[in-house]
């Protein structure tokens, strides 16, 4: 497939937008157990939602480049109940409504206490927002990750590992995130937030490279042979059917070689995973905050080398038609 910059910058930059208010939201539930320090709700809270949310509009703010017509892009949503878009197309906003009520309850003091635990755990409005955030983000992800997982006819996206990958890589660079936020609005959850990077980022390493593994072993379902219906072992393409380029021969391959593929392909590798775990490392061990930001900075321009690949790789079936010109 021929990758979409829009797309990449989408399907990246709300992941990072999830995974940090996930980070925060487990900050704040966290502390209210007196597991963590609490937290200032103004300079924390209500500035990390404000962060979430900038991201998620660049996130969506880069959906439109791709559009033919940008102002029919309402009617996205239309098709809910049959298509995963439609339901990312909802989900995504409903999502960004939720984080604006929750940043507002925040920065406003408004935290009115809606329950009390026996052992005295006060849950207010935060609390219940919060919950309901954590919903729509996973909500969120899967619907942004069975977009491309329930085409069954692109081999390389059809499996729960898709689904798995844009969790854990979102959740990796959220928390990544939050560990270069906390350098400067909470020192003391530096090392928190900075832990669960590292775990994230290994257990994203370990599902992708598993998706890696699985679509290196995949077969082609369809041949020329089964194409045109002829059994003959020798079936040579002398023409894509055209004179010159077409939509076909344009949109449904990105036209690199396999060196650059595989080039790509370690260069995400080492940028999204072996990098940012070393940065994370320093910066635990060597109470060194810079090296959290530049595992951010690494580790997102790493992804979007990944999501360049995840569209790359795949193979679509119409090349089987349109992949010459003589």
């Amino acid at each position: 497939m021929k990758p979409a910059f829009s797309v990449i910058f989408l399907t990246t930059l709300i992941g990072a937008a999830q995974g940090l208010f996930l980070a925060l939201f487990t900050a704040q539930s966290y502390a209210l157990f007196s597991l963590l320090p609490v937290q200032d709700s103004q300079s924390f809270y209500a500035v990390g939602v404000l962060l979430v949310l900038i991201i998620s509009a660049l996130g969506l703010a880069s959906s439109f480049l791709h559009l033919g017509r940008p102002e029919r892009a309402w009617r996205s949503a239309a098709m809910w109940r049959t298509s995963w878009l439609s339901r990312e197309v909802i989900v995504l906003p409903v999502f960004m409504g939720v984080m604006l009520l929750y940043g507002l309850a925040h920065y406003t003091g408004w935290k009115p206490i809606l329950v009390t635990l026996p052992d005295g755990v006060a849950i207010d409005v935060s609390v219940i927002l919060g919950v309901i955030g954590t919903v729509l983000a996973f909500a969120l992800f899967i619907a942004t990750g069975m977009v491309y997982a329930c085409m069954r006819f692109m081999q390389e996206w059809h499996s729960p590992l898709t689904v798995i990958n844009y969790i854990l890589l979102g959740g990796a660079s959220g928390f990544t995130l939050a560990a270069a936020f906390a350098t400067s609005q909470a020192p003391e959850l530096t090392g928190f937030f900075a832990g669960w990077a590292l775990i994230i980022t290994l257990l994203a390493f370990a599902s992708r490279g598993a998706s890696l593994i699985r679509n290196s072993r995949l077969r082609p379902k369809s041949t020329l042979q089964t194409a045109i219906g002829i059994k003959h072992p020798r079936i040579v393409q002398k023409s894509a059917g055209f004179l010159g380029g077409a939509f076909n021969t344009r949109e449904f391959f990105h036209g690199s070689s396999q060196s650059t593929l595989r080039s790509v392909k370690w260069t995400f590798l080492g940028t999204v995973f072996l990098a940012p775990v070393l940065l994370l490392m320093a910066g635990l061990w060597l109470d060194f905050p810079g090296a959290l930001i530049l595992a951010f900075t690494v580790q997102y321009l790493g992804l979007l080398a990944e999501r360049w690949f995840f569209f790359a790789q795949v193979n679509h079936p119409q090349n089987l038609y349109y992949q010459a010109i003589s």
